[in-house]
This record gives C-alpha cells, structure tokens and sequence, in this order.
C-alpha cells in the first residue's frame, strides 16, 4: 500500500496469514520455512514473490506467511487465492514430508527447546529481539496470526480510521479465537495466543501499551504519544537504533506510515482461507459502518479509555463469544440496544446491520460467519472435539483434521 497517490480509506484491503509447518506424521513443528522460500538457483530468501501473492517468513523458522499483494483485489478472489498458494505450499512441503498446519498455536510445541529462529537475512534483527525479550516463548515462537491491513490517505481518514479500529480490537476474538491449548493443556483462555501477546514485550511496556492502541488524532500526534517513547526506551538495549521502525510497535493494530495503513494484528488464523476472508469481510463491513456514521466522530471527540478496552479484550479472549459485555456505554457506542449482552449477540447484531444486510454482500461469508456464531469460534469447537483427552493422540487427531481442512478449504466440524 505504498503506491502514489494512496488509496483511500475501504478502497482496498491487504491480508496476510501465517501458518505452522509440521511433519506429515507426528505433526510436531519442522523449522524448514527456509527450503520453501530457497530461490530457484539455491540461494536463501526471506521473500518470495509470486504475482498477486508472496510468501515469507517472520523470526520462527517453522512459520511461513502468505500474503496479498495486490490491496486492491476483490475481497471475494482472496479465499481461492490463498488456497491455490497453500496448495503449492504442501507440494512443495511433501517431499520433505512435511504440510501446513492452521490454528494460532501448535498445542504442544515446547518453544523453549524446539524453536529455531530464522537463521538468514534479518538473521541480526532476530536474534537481537532473541537477546532482549527471550523469544523461545510462546507469544513470540509459537503463534500464528493474519493481519488485515486497511489504507488511508491523510491525516482525517487516518483519525478517523483509528479510532472505529480502537474499538473493534476488543471484540474480535470473539469472533477469530483457535488457540485454547498449548503444551497439551487447556489453557483457560479461548485465545491464548492474545494472552501471551500482552506480556511478550513485559521489558519494554511502550511496545506493547495496553495492546488497544491510545486515542490519536493526527500522525504527528501518533508519532509523539507512541513512537517516540518506544524508541526511547529500546535505545538503551539497542544502541545502533536497528529496531527503530515502525514495526516495533506491537499494538494490537498499528500505523504503517511507510504503506499508509493500519495493520490489525488481533485475528487469530482459521481452519482454512475461506473462514479467515470471512472474518476480515466482518471486520471492514463494520468498521466502513461505524466509519461512515457517527461512531467515528463521537469517538473523536470523546474517546473510550484503552483501560476499558484493554479489559474488554481480555474478556473476550478468555471467553470469546460467551464473554459478557456489561459496559453500558461501549455498547451505546456501537449501537447495540441493550446495556449488556454476550459478545457473540453483539457480533449477531453487527453482522445483521453491515454485511448481511448488504446488497449483493458475497454469500460465501455467510457460511464461516453462521457457524462462529451458532457453534462457536474454532477455539470452542476445538475443545469440543478433543473432549476431556488432552493425550498426544487425541491432539494429533484433531490437528489432522484441522490441516486437513486447510488443504481442502474446508471448514472444521468437531
């Protein structure tokens, strides 16, 4: 999103979604990412391009993303676009008997003695965030995510943009959560992998703030409340200023001046690209709504406290859709017509006022977006498949099942 001029605010939309690597039979991780991303003439890469797609890989070396190139493509292409990629993906994965695994967490991966970090280029970023934050840890080594990346052009649409996106965050592990379990136990949050993403960065608070990002009405604005007193406090341990970048910040959405876009980093992979589309359909449906309407302005003028937010997330990454909201005026804000309601009743209004009242709204979301809602995110009907045997086999059952649906596009069914 860094052509010129840039693209107004809801004019495109780039995704990215991560996935584990995992060998075809014992379905532990296999730090192979780099043999995938290796050029045709042997050399390594961090990157490779492939028309409207591109495949990559971020400090674990099991861990390979994909990615949509092209911010302007429909929304309704995306879901055969990613399946083709992962497709090509586990061909090339199977004579290394290996294949892609979905789901925000590997339920029993040991990251403090099975994580391999990317041993390649930006090999000295890595190991510097290794030496600084300790990143054989879930949190950091073992998790997967997709990010939705949303334009803006100037500083109204970017206020404006941020402030309905502060509000959404909280809620959208109620809709996206898979990560209910790590080193083969339940971990009591539905979302852990936003558990351990709260506290990745506990040496230096500012990376990560409250997660919900503070309320800022320009880029300057961002830069000085946000930015500058991160850099601040990473100098010390970074002394030639090697992480001073944007992406330093690990909000749970954050400002890519760079690309004119905000990055929504909160969603946690699905079982396939067709449930992962569907979520980020959500997401922009209702944002464009609140955009559009007067959420945005009052929230310009009257900001939410991100303390009030932050404990919203949290509710609803523990629970997900049986979390209950009792925040009288959040719930004003977004138009709900009660003072307290599950986080799932709130989607169902939401989702019956923007994108499945849609003229024309694309009927392959309503499919993933019913099933959340009437069977539970994949976290719960994860947990409903494994019942009460958290056994190795039970788990490798379930997670066949889920790399399964992955290979297939197909949604998970316990």
């Amino acid at each position: 999103m860094s052509d010129s001029p840039p693209l107004h605010a809801f004019e495109g939309c780039g995704l990215e979604l991560e996935y584990m690597i995992v060998d075809h039979e014992t379905l532990d991780i296999r730090p192979i990412a780099d043999e995938v991303l290796r050029g045709a003439d042997g050399s390594w890469a961090t990157d490779r391009e492939r028309g409207a797609f591109g495949w990559s890989n971020e400090l674990a070396a099991h861990l390979i993303e994909v990615k949509s190139n092209d911010p302007t493509q429909p929304l309704a292409t995306l879901p055969g676009g990613f399946a083709g990629e992962v497709a090509e993906i586990n061909q090339v994965l199977s004579g290394m008997h290996a294949m892609l695994m979905p789901g925000a967490i590997h339920p029993w991966m040991d990251p403090a003695t099975e994580t391999r970090l990317w041993p390649h280029e930006y090999a000295e970023i890595y190991a510097l965030y290794d030496r600084i934050f300790g990143c054989r840890r879930h949190g950091w080594a073992n998790l997967q995510s997709m990010h939705v990346n949303l334009p803006f052009s100037g500083d109204e649409e970017f206020a404006r943009l941020h402030a309905v996106i502060r509000l959404l965050l909280p809620i959208l592990p109620a809709l996206a959560a898979s990560s209910p379990i790590a080193e083969g136990t339940p971990t009591g949050w539905l979302d852990y992998r936003m558990a351990c993403y709260r506290s990745n960065s506990e040496r230096i608070p500012s990376m990560t703030g409250l997660v919900i990002p503070e309320p800022v009405a320009s880029e300057a604005e961002y830069r000085s409340r946000i930015l500058a007193p991160m850099y601040q406090a990473i100098a010390p341990h970074d002394p030639e200023g090697v992480l001073q970048d944007e992406w330093l910040n690990a909000r749970g959405a954050i400002a890519r001046f760079d690309r004119n876009a905000i990055e929504i980093r909160v969603i946690d992979t699905q079982e396939c690209p067709r449930a992962d589309v569907a979520i980020a359909a959500a997401t922009i449906a209702v944002l464009r709504h609140w955009y559009d309407g007067d959420t945005a302005r009052r929230e310009l003028r009257d900001p939410l406290d991100s303390r009030r937010l932050a404990s919203l997330l949290e509710a609803c990454s523990r629970g997900a859709g049986t979390a209950m909201i009792s925040d009288a005026d959040y719930l004003q804000r977004v138009g709900y017509p009660s003072g307290h309601c599950a986080a799932r009743e709130l989607w169902q209004h939401l989702l019956d006022e923007t994108l499945f009242a849609q003229a024309g709204s694309d009927p392959q979301w309503r499919e993933p977006l019913e099933l959340i809602l009437s069977k539970g995110t994949l976290a719960r009907r994860i947990m409903t498949a494994v019942g009460e045997d958290y056994g190795r086999d039970s788990l490798r059952r379930v997670c066949r099942h889920l790399a399964r649906c992955l290979s297939r596009g197909e949604l998970f069914h316990p």
